[in-house]
């Protein structure tokens, strides 16, 4: 697997959009991705004004793909305008995944 973990910071009282747009990025876009698994979206207790963003894929094949597409730099463009600065991205090779289904 591959995927990336984001720093991100949304502009003061605008936390909401952001979660909002990586909502409707599961609906109406993760359904067409070729090897979308996962995401996530964390909160850290000790800088609340951040998030952390993890998404996982198949493969950096499949990761790249995205990251290439048109639509995805578009969405991309909605998040940026609502953040600070420009997010810290930690593109990574996963090598261990566990779940509790």
């Amino acid at each position: 697997m591959y995927g990336t973990v984001a720093r991100i910071s949304p502009i003061p009282g605008r936390e909401q959009e952001v979660i909002s747009l990586f909502e409707d990025w599961d609906r109406n876009r993760a359904p067409q991705v070729r090897g979308y698994r996962s995401a996530y979206l964390f909160k850290p207790e000790n800088r609340p004004q951040e998030l952390i963003m993890v998404a996982v894929f198949d493969d950096k094949e499949s990761y790249m793909t995205n990251a290439g597409d048109p639509a995805q730099d578009a969405w991309y463009r909605r998040l940026r305008a609502l953040l600070t600065a420009d997010p810290t991205w930690e593109d990574s090779e996963c090598l261990i995944a566990h779940s509790k289904v």
